[in-house]
């Protein structure tokens, strides 16, 4: 059984083997909810008591109030770059977000679509384009996919907008996020997005999805360059990590 086991170590097995083997371990090794471990659906990760218990955001953020310090309150200075997010980051929801990020279960967005498009307003309910927060081109092989863009996508269905992907670009590698402060993650940000055809995204209204808002850095720097083409803009976060 060690030698099995070594023989079919998640680093060693190609990701299409690993998502082809994903539906017979799910039938011989049924899911248990990490929150309170009773069965729960593979599709959800957390079963249903355990997701009606996440907490939830009443108002949305300000990205941009919060990479200057702030608390996030919505505000009428920074006109687009309010950000939505369905839930705070919990014990509950954090199983989610790392299941999804590091733990090669794109595939959990698909469920997640109605929740993203449950925490916007009735006017962002028809945008005209649902982008993703891009991964540097190195980071996305390294990883395989980009979950910002599986939710990006699952909220695109279920507002039935239009996705697309390559307007909105990361051109410079970026350090890891999450050892770094504010201010560092502002400074680490800086010109690391790009919209090679802006011309597309002049006079629409567009949503920026990503996958938790902690510092506010990261779609205040996207959102700015959406924006700066000529883009009414809002972002979309599954998660606030306060």
């Amino acid at each position: 059984m060690a030698a099995l086991s070594r023989t079919l170590a998640p680093s060693a097995v190609p990701a299409i083997l690993r998502s082809l083997a994903t539906p017979v371990l799910d039938f011989l090794l049924p899911q248990r909810c990490p929150g309170c471990g009773v069965p729960a659906s593979p599709e959800r990760l957390l079963c249903e008591r355990c997701l009606a218990r996440i907490p939830r955001l009443a108002t949305p953020l300000c990205a941009r109030c919060l990479v200057r310090g702030g608390d996030g309150s919505p505000c009428s200075r920074h006109d687009g770059y309010a950000v939505h997010a369905p839930w705070q980051l919990d014990e509950r929801s954090r199983e989610i977000v790392h299941a999804l990020k590091y733990g090669e279960r794109p595939s959990l967005a698909r469920a997640l679509g109605g929740e993203l498009a449950g925490a916007l307003p009735t006017a962002w309910r028809r945008p005209d384009l649902v982008l993703a927060v891009p991964l540097h081109a190195a980071r996305r092989r390294e990883r395989g996919y980009n979950q910002a863009e599986a939710l990006s996508v699952a909220l695109a269905g279920a507002l039935r907008s239009p996705h697309a992907t390559g307007l909105l670009v990361r051109v410079r590698a970026t350090s890891a996020q999450a050892q770094l402060g504010g201010e560092a993650r502002r400074r680490n940000l800086a010109g690391a997005f790009a919209a090679p055809d802006g011309a597309v995204l002049k006079g629409r209204r567009v949503l920026l999805v990503d996958d938790v808002l902690t510092t506010g850095a990261t779609l205040e720097s996207a959102l700015g360059v959406v924006r700066a083409a000529g883009a009414r803009a809002a972002g979309v976060a599954l998660a606030w990590a306060p």
